[in-house]
């Protein structure tokens, strides 16, 4: 079963149902007091998922993922989710591939997520930007998303920020998502977590005594 053609179908329907339950979750973030100096984990569902206070216990994090969010989506809610962070860990692109046909050219993705840097960068300079790549799916989509890759590659080496790359940890030989590290071809599970978890802590880990 090639669970990336069901999401092409699946997505687009129920995203009204994704949308309101993102909105609930942006109005939580702009009721919560504004606090400065945390590790800021932005993006999608994948993001989302983690338990970032409990695997980096020595940074004080926030958890700004929000399921179903694409590049634009996080453009939009942009003000709401930064404020003075030391770092933030940049994880979105992937919803953009299986939403509205507008929103898959990888191009058209990568310029998004260029604003989104540039948008960081101008309200945190001293901020580390960590831009991670977004994660392998089914092979169906792997063309797509080295593509993009090699577009946030370059958006890093041209902004001076930081590129983590997933791929080594995280793909299969055929580019597609280890199936230990997934239920859905999409999502990550614990495993997975660990995995990209344990790739990020070396550029993590230096935030601890700053």
């Amino acid at each position: 079963m090639n669970t990336d053609r069901i999401f092409l179908v699946l997505v687009p329907l129920i995203r009204p149902f994704v949308k309101s339950a993102a909105r609930t979750r942006r109005n939580q973030f702009e009721a919560a007091p504004l606090v400065e100096g945390r590790v800021v984990f932005l993006g999608d569902s994948i993001t989302q998922g983690g338990f970032w206070d409990a695997w980096f216990p020595e940074l004080p994090s926030l958890n700004r993922g929000i399921n179903g969010d694409t590049t634009e989506d996080v453009l939009d809610r942009f003000d709401g989710s930064i404020f003075k962070p030391k770092a933030v860990s940049l994880l979105v692109g992937t919803n953009d591939l299986h939403g509205a046909k507008r929103l898959h050219d990888p191009a058209g993705i990568a310029l998004r997520v260029r604003e989104i840097v540039r948008r960081i960068q101008q309200a945190a300079p001293e901020a580390t930007i960590l831009l991670n790549s977004v994660t392998p799916r089914t092979s169906y989509f792997a063309p797509r998303i080295r593509s993009l890759n090699d577009r946030y590659r370059t958006i890093a080496a041209e902004t001076g920020i930081v590129y983590v790359d997933l791929w080594p940890a995280l793909a299969d030989s055929n580019g597609a998502l280890k199936k230990d590290f997934t239920t859905d071809n999409l999502h990550l599970i614990a495993p997975g977590y660990r995995a990209w978890t344990d790739v990020l802590r070396p550029h993590l880990t230096p935030l601890e005594a700053s």
